[in-house]
């Protein structure tokens, strides 16, 4: 059975803070690397950031379009010392936006809202993209 309108608003919004918060990681994380690869990682995290907000940007428009009321509160980000911990927990946060976007592409579909399927679809891609990135960074890491 398709969602409601009502029902996608609201996991819409939670997406949303989500991607509230995907930012406000990379925002900061992006300070806090150090080491000799300090200025390598905080550019790559900070590049991120433009993608997340688009992400935000979109999701906000298309709760609003839907009759609903974009959220302002960001999900927590995970407290976090080190730059491998650092890693990791982007890497958990791109896994569970790939998870929770293609359901939602799947659900969008169910309910005959192609624009916002295939959008969200685009943005499978682009946190897969994310996640490959991190997961190759990991993937070379020296503890």
């Amino acid at each position: 059975m398709p969602l409601t309108r009502e029902q996608m608003i609201d996991l819409l919004n939670s997406d949303l803070a989500s991607e509230y918060a995907a930012v406000i990681q990379y925002l900061t994380y992006a300070a806090k690397v150090t080491g000799p690869n300090r200025g390598e990682l905080s550019e790559f995290l900070r590049d991120e950031i433009a993608g997340e907000t688009e992400h935000a940007r979109f999701l906000a428009d298309k709760i609003v379009a839907l009759g609903g009321v974009p959220v302002t509160v960001a999900s927590p980000v995970p407290e976090v010392s080190d730059n491998k911990a650092m890693l990791e927990a982007v890497l958990a946060a791109e896994k569970a936006a790939v998870a929770r976007y293609t359901e939602r592409a799947a659900q969008a579909e169910a309910m005959g809202q192609k624009g916002l399927q295939v959008q969200l679809e685009d943005m499978v891609a682009d946190e897969t993209a994310h996640m490959e990135q991190v997961e190759r960074i990991l993937r070379g890491w020296r503890s």
